[in-house]
């Protein structure tokens, strides 16, 4: 396991490494001790770009397994069951009424609203019958849909269409230094998920059981949709939305190492990081010097693993 671990954290820094050398400028290694301009590129622009995507393919992986864990469904994730699509009706809505407000009151004000949205969905998923796990997915696909018409309606009327473009593209070409350093908080939350992992696993075997063993699980609950909101909210204000990184990454690990929260969640936070650099690092070479969004890259890639995985499941049931 250890060995496990050390070989991850190499592959993931070898891809930060080779990062920071990807972009429209043409950079190599000797530059940077010739040239310092090459320096204040890398610390202005491509530094802060490897580590908030890095920050947030981690925070969003670990979202999408507490996600699945409080549901015990693992079709779904953040991006699926109408949390994103909330958090942006919040930010709408803070647009709208006091668009002069700082970034960190609009982050929680998408927070506040993804947690009404999580909320919702998790009172929609109890209502389902459990002997039927695939309608869980379907119903907060449906659910997800109705909030982005909601959000595009109100986007409609007040003239803001560009902000819902922005906000669904989820690409890091515009993080600079001073405009990511809320992601850092999206690595706290997923630290704090960390040392709450064991308790996660618990609830992820059902209220009964778990309150039979002397779990909290309001508590607990409570901190998982929190966690998944704070994370949603800080992600949608910096990048934008990043499909399926919550759904793919948690099936895969869970597939190799099983449901041991304790063990599996740093291979969940190291393989989101990795996966999202990966796409963000493609989306730059394919149409170099111009990029296409990770987001996109992303989506293609997580909606033929969701599509195996519904089928997969469908042809074994």
């Amino acid at each position: 396991m250890a060995k496990a671990y050390y070989l991850s954290l190499s592959g993931l820094l070898a891809l930060g490494v080779g990062s920071l050398f990807i972009g429209v400028q043409d950079v190599s290694l000797a530059d940077l001790w010739r040239d310092p301009d090459v320096l204040h590129l890398i610390a202005i622009s491509r530094l802060p770009r490897t580590l908030a995507t890095l920050l947030t393919g981690a925070s969003m992986a670990i979202a999408g397994v507490i996600m699945q864990l409080l549901v015990r469904n693992r079709f779904v994730e953040p991006g699926t069951t109408g949390t994103n699509e909330a958090a942006m009706i919040g930010l709408l809505a803070v647009t709208i009424l006091a668009p002069g407000l700082p970034i960190f009151a609009q982050m929680l004000a998408a927070a506040l609203a993804a947690l009404a949205g999580t909320l919702g969905f998790l009172q929609l998923s109890r209502k389902l019958p459990p002997q039927q796990p695939l309608l869980v997915p379907l119903v907060g696909l449906i659910y997800s849909g109705v909030l982005s018409a909601v959000a595009t309606f109100i986007a409609y009327q007040t003239d803001l269409i560009q902000f819902i473009g922005v906000w669904m593209s989820g690409e890091f070409s515009g993080v600079l230094a001073g405009r990511y350093e809320l992601l850092w908080l999206a690595g706290a939350l997923s630290l704090i998920a960390y040392f709450a992992a064991d308790q996660f696993t618990i609830a992820g075997l059902g209220q009964g059981l778990a309150v039979s063993v002397g779990l909290r699980y309001g508590q607990v609950l409570a901190l998982g949709v929190a966690t998944i909101s704070m994370v949603s909210a800080l992600v949608i204000v910096t990048v934008g939305i990043l499909p399926f990184v919550g759904l793919v990454v948690p099936n895969i690990v869970s597939r190799m190492m099983g449901d041991n929260l304790r063990q599996s969640l740093p291979v969940v936070a190291g393989m989101g990081a990795g996966l999202v650099l990966i796409c963000d690092m493609i989306g730059r070479l394919i149409r170099h010097p111009y990029e296409i969004p990770a987001g996109t890259i992303f989506g293609i890639v997580g909606a033929i693993v969701f599509l195996s995985l519904l089928l997969g499941r469908r042809s074994h049931a």
